[in-house]
């Protein structure tokens, strides 16, 4: 029984926001216009951050960097929300599911990698500003840039294949506008403990370490900044270091919302709003709230728009 019900299943189909066809348009427009400006508001980082030689510091080469992931992150699941507003049938294959399952994932894991060193980088600055050039050099930079693509790329591969390759029976409905393991785990023929284990043992590992880790870096930061005697040395390092918490409290607060405590609990709408905030609302105002708080970085956005 379970090859045939397997073989009957072409895809699933994702629900996404259900609502009447003029809501579906209009949900259509307004997804588009905040993908667009995803996509200036961080490109134009990558721009001013290439083309202004004052800004070819670790510091704001990791930020265009960071910019680029956003972008990446933000694709791997908007344009097929936005083609699915418009159809009727709302179909996914399965190796379209399981795909942007992979890269909504490791790109998730590569900005929770970014992040810890982004937070790395302001504690060298900081609290070690002495040997901070000859730590941070331009090749300790590249290479940690390259290990975290590498690493988020590798840390959920093994738990996507399986999950691949288990069978799904019944209902292919997910009640998700992208392929989240929660509901894709409700659907297989039988439940896998082991996996839902190892998944959600990831997900933790992956959400804790780097957060320790930057909380750790964030409290030896403060404690540093709050000895520095003059006030304006204080706002500085204050305002670096504010933006960057801003983004880390965002990002990660509604991430651990939604893989920490378990997925069953979740109401699907609850589930799909708090997804929506890490995955589009975040990377959108990323840039509003790195480049607003940085003189530099407007000075650089401001050459850029030629003003």
């Amino acid at each position: 029984p379970n090859t045939s019900s397997h073989s009957t299943i072409t895809g699933f189909i994702l629900l996404g926001f259900p609502c009447a066809r003029e809501g579906q348009i209009l949900l259509f427009l307004l997804f588009s216009a905040v993908y667009l400006l995803t996509l200036m508001g961080n490109g134009s980082i990558i721009c001013a951050v290439y083309w202004d030689q004052k800004l070819h510091t670790p510091m704001y080469l990791l930020l265009a960097n960071f910019s680029f992931l956003e972008i990446c992150y933000v694709t791997s699941t908007v344009p097929n929300m936005l083609a699915n507003f418009l159809s009727d049938t709302k179909v996914i294959s399965f190796s379209g599911c399981f795909l942007q399952f992979y890269f909504f994932f490791s790109l998730g894991s590569t900005e929770c990698f970014f992040l810890a060193i982004m937070a790395f980088d302001r504690y060298l600055a900081i609290c070690r500003p002495l040997y901070y050039p000859t730590i941070m050099t331009g090749r300790l930079c590249t290479n940690l840039v390259v290990t975290c693509w590498i690493l988020g790329f590798f840390w959920f591969l093994i738990p996507i294949i399986i999950i691949s390759q288990m069978s799904f029976c019944g209902s292919r409905i997910i009640d998700h506008f992208l392929c989240d393991p929660g509901p894709l785990l409700a659907l297989t023929c039988t439940r896998a403990p082991v996996v839902e284990l190892t998944s959600s043992t990831l997900s933790s590992l992956l959400l804790f370490i780097p957060f320790l880790f930057i909380m750790g870096s964030y409290a030896l930061v403060l404690r540093a900044v709050l000895r520095v005697p003059s006030a304006a040395g204080r706002r500085k390092a204050f305002s670096t270091c504010g933006s960057h918490l801003a983004v880390v409290s965002l990002f990660y607060g509604s991430v651990m919302v939604m893989y920490v405590s378990p997925t069953s609990e979740h109401e699907a709408g609850m589930q799909k709003m708090v997804t929506l905030f890490y995955s589009i609302v975040t990377p959108l105002i990323n840039p509003v709230i790195y480049s607003l708080r940085n003189k530099d970085m407007k000075h650089a956005m401001k050459k850029l728009l030629g003003t």
